[in-house]
Order: C-alpha cells, then structure tokens, then sequence
C-alpha cells in the first residue's frame, strides 16, 4: 500500500504534520516509537505557555492533539524505524518488523535532553526536575532554584529565573564557564544569583516534589546540600537523529539541515519540529513545522504529477 506521507514521531510536530495531512486529504501514517503521544511534553507538569490553554499540563496537552488528530482519520501505529530506503516511485520505511511505502516522508522524532543520570532525576521529572526554564521557570515565582551546566543555555536560564525567583544557583563542574562573555558579564552583576565551582550533583531529593539538591565538589570533596523547590538541568540535548545517518544531510550536531518549510537535502523528505536545525524549539514552533512541512508534501506532490 503506498500512502501519500509518513510521519515518523508522534510529538507536536508529527501530530501537527498529521492533522494538517489528513485536512489536505493526505492518506498519513503516523509511526510512533515509544506508543505515547507527546514527545517531551508528556514529562512537562504544566505548560502554561501554549495559546488557549493555559495550566494545562504535558500528558492532557499530548491526549488532546491525539485526539484532535484521529477526529480527522490519521492511522497511527506503534513502530520503531529501524531504515528508510529511497525507491523509484518514493521510499520504504522500516519499522518494528514491518516495511511501509509512501511518496513522502516526514521525520518528526525529536529530541532528547541530556540526563545526570542521577537518583531522583527520573522520579521527580515534572515535580521540580525540568529542562526547560522558559516552559516551566514562572511556575517558580519567588522561590530557589539551582541551574546545572555552564554552556550558553545554563547560563540564559539562571539570568532568566534570576528575574523572579528569589534565589538561583548555577552549578558547573569546572571553575570557569563555557558561554559568551556578554552572557557572563550579566550573569555575575545580579545579586541573587550565586555560581558554584567545580561541583556536580549527586542526588535530587524530595518526597512529593524537589525539596534538596545534594552536591559534591569534585575538587575537595566536600559535599552540600542545597534547599530548592527547582532544579533546571542544561547540559545539553541530542536529536534523536542516529537512524537517519546518512539518508539527509546533517549536521556537526545532528540535527538534519532545513529551513523553515522542512526541505531536506533529499526531495522528498522533510523535516519538522527538535530533530531540524533551528533556534526556538517549543511545542508552538513544533506544531508550526508540522503544518510548514505538509505544505512541502503537497508542493512536492503536485509537482510529481
């Protein structure tokens, strides 16, 4: 069976894809690896910044776009890709241990942020562990927070949450920092920030939500224990991009180069949401990449015909 699109990942920008899909009356297939809905949203408590629903949190919001896009007819099925080959007549995805045919593909898997892999990192995720200030930080009004990381993104968090948190720490592994100097300049001028040396953290403690952060200095040994109701960790995010190595051009990080109508290096392919080279990765600009991305299929469609 030959379908118009394929969507790989079920996220905002592959639910956004398949909703607009199946309105231009695209047969969609929505290939979704982990049988959750939602990509990173699902591990959000409350997304607060999303148009027209306000407080809602990550596991409603992703029920919701799923229902709101089978209402209109998407297939879904749960599948790993493991290839994606490109035919005469279009590609062959395989997934789980089966092979699906369509004329165009949409790759929409995400990204993952980097974990500390530390106890009680999973088990307080959404409950004061986040990694996302700008979703989450106002939900912390006047309270502490601790920023973990010392690149760029770390760096803009604790300037962020310095503008209403009452006290925010940013702890960093070695004594200097990564990101600019501008960013660092500024950081050092607010008074209720304060940056922890060659630290790093062992545990995140809480019963129903973040209540300590414990660290240890790497350099002395000492170990403290921290008072937050927060912690934002910033050390990076990787896109889940591994499997598509070598199908459309990426890159030194690999995020799959395109712009914003999702046009990658092979016609035919597109691109949509975290897994694309971009600035601004939220649930808004996911959603809008699906529908950018779905122009494309039905601009390269028609050409083919």
């Amino acid at each position: 069976m030959m379908r118009d699109v394929i969507i790989v990942g079920s996220g905002p920008a592959g639910m956004g894809a398949a909703l607009y899909g199946r309105r231009a009356g695209l047969d969609t297939l929505i290939l979704d690896a982990t049988g959750m809905p939602g990509g990173q949203i699902t591990t959000t408590y409350e997304v607060d910044n999303y148009l027209g629903m306000p407080g809602i949190n990550g596991f409603d919001m992703a029920m919701a776009f799923q229902e709101h896009v089978k209402k209109f007819g998407a297939q879904w099925e749960s599948a790993k890709v493991r290839e994606i080959e490109k035919k005469e007549d279009g590609f062959t995805v395989k997934a789980g241990d089966k092979e699906y045919r369509a004329k165009t593909v949409i790759l929409a898997a995400g990204a993952s942020h980097n974990k500390l892999m530390v106890e009680g990192e999973e088990e307080l995720a959404g409950m004061g562990v986040s990694y996302c200030a700008t979703c989450d930080g106002a939900f912390y009004r006047g309270k502490t927070t601790v920023v973990v990381g010392g690149g760029d993104v770390a760096i803009e968090d604790a300037i962020f949450l310095s503008r209403f948190c009452e006290k925010v720490y940013l702890v960093h592994r070695r004594d200097e920092l990564r990101g600019a100097k501008i960013l660092q300049d500024r950081l050092f001028e607010l008074p209720n920030v304060e940056v922890i040396w060659d630290s790093v953290v062992e545990r995140i403690a809480g019963s129903q939500a973040v209540e300590q952060i414990h660290l240890l200095n790497k350099k002395t040994g000492e170990k403290r224990v921290l008072s937050a109701q927060g912690i934002f960790i910033a050390v990076g995010i990787h896109p889940n991009t591994e499997v598509f190595r070598g199908l459309v051009e990426m890159d030194e990080s690999g995020y799959i180069v395109a712009g914003e109508m999702g046009e990658t290096s092979v016609p035919g392919i597109f691109v949509a949401g975290d897994t694309r080279t971009k600035e601004l990765r939220q649930v808004i600009t996911a959603v809008a990449d699906g529908a950018n991305a779905i122009t494309s299929v039905q601009k390269y469609l028609l050409e083919k015909k």
